[in-house]
């Protein structure tokens, strides 16, 4: 079931506020909260359970657990963040496998756009006060990949729920 199309406006407009909040918060503090991801996974919970029994959710299900494993593993080699994973897999429960891939590929590219920004912006001579508060500025740092993430999620919902002119009053 693709909870991307079928939820309701205000809990996809929740979804995007909480999206915000981890990019934000992974911008900033190169860090994603666990009650960000919990939410996420919450509100796609509530969705099912706003739409009542589901024949499909099976593939929600296999989507976020198999993300879930390949990210747990990309973990383990230091390739992602835990917090990513959290995010990336809490994100998948709202797909089924059609809009999963969609999905996969959104965050893919913005990932790559991302990190190009980056590696531009950390080739500007920023202060050492800045460097001290940003960590994603500081040079051979990590990528903030919760801002791709999110971005993937938020364009790919955006893509499913077109049809809606203003999303929080359809």
């Amino acid at each position: 079931m693709n909870l991307l199309s079928s939820a309701p406006a205000w809990l996809a407009a929740l979804l995007y506020i909480l999206l915000v909040v981890a990019a934000l918060q992974d911008g900033w503090k190169m860090r994603i909260s666990n009650w960000i991801s919990g939410a996420i996974v919450v509100g796609a919970f509530v969705a099912v359970a706003l739409d009542g029994p589901i024949v499909g959710l099976w593939q929600n299900l296999v989507l976020f657990a198999g993300v879930l494993v390949v990210g747990t593993f990309l973990f383990g080699r230091e390739l992602m963040g835990g917090g990513d994973v959290k995010l990336l897999a809490a994100g998948a429960l709202w797909c089924n496998f059609s809009a999963g891939w969609k999905m996969l590929v959104a965050v893919a590219i913005a990932g790559g756009i991302e990190t190009l920004l980056i590696l531009l912006l950390r080739g500007v001579n920023w202060s050492e006060w800045t460097l001290e508060r940003v960590e994603f500025l500081r040079r051979r740092g990590g990528i903030p990949y919760g801002i791709a993430i999110a971005a993937g999620l938020i364009l790919v919902t955006l893509w499913f729920r077109r049809h809606h002119y203003i999303f929080w009053f359809s």
